[in-house]
């Protein structure tokens, strides 16, 4: 028991040596990292929620920690990273699709059809056709 005690006592006398070899702003950086986090531990519900607003204010504040203080964080530089891989990938990617969607091969020999059988039919009268029958297309495509 004494011996825990005696050991107990010089990890905190060590943590405190350390503590006045590093700088005032390092030490108001980690109390300000400290102090969100927590705040965000306080208003869970079922478990921490980060909105966007906590993120971008840890992500700023981890930056400026010196590199082993980083690891320790309930928010480490790994996830950090993925928050922006997220960031970016709801941002700046979108499927890849150029110009108008393609029509099913059956749908310009119906539009042929019809024309030929209704002479009196205009464009926009097979195009409402064609929708009736589930056929999606363009008036311009059936004028053409």
């Amino acid at each position: 028991m004494s011996v825990r005690l005696l050991y107990l006592i010089f990890v905190r006398l060590c943590g405190w040596l350390v503590l006045l070899c590093r700088s005032s702003a390092s030490k108001n950086i980690e109390l300000l990292v400290l102090r969100h986090e927590i705040a965000v531990l306080r208003s869970t519900q079922p478990r921490p929620r980060w909105d966007w607003a906590d993120r971008a204010v840890l992500a700023a504040l981890i930056r400026l920690l010196p590199r082993r203080l980083r690891l320790h964080r309930l928010t480490t530089p790994g996830t950090v990273l993925r928050w922006h891989r997220r960031l970016v990938t709801r941002k700046w990617t979108h499927p890849n699709r150029t110009g108008r969607p393609q029509i099913a091969p059956e749908v310009p020999a119906l539009i042929e059809r019809f024309a030929t059988e209704n002479r009196t039919w205009r464009y926009r009268r097979i195009q409402g056709e064609l929708l009736k029958l589930g056929h999606r297309v363009g008036a311009s495509r059936v004028r053409r």
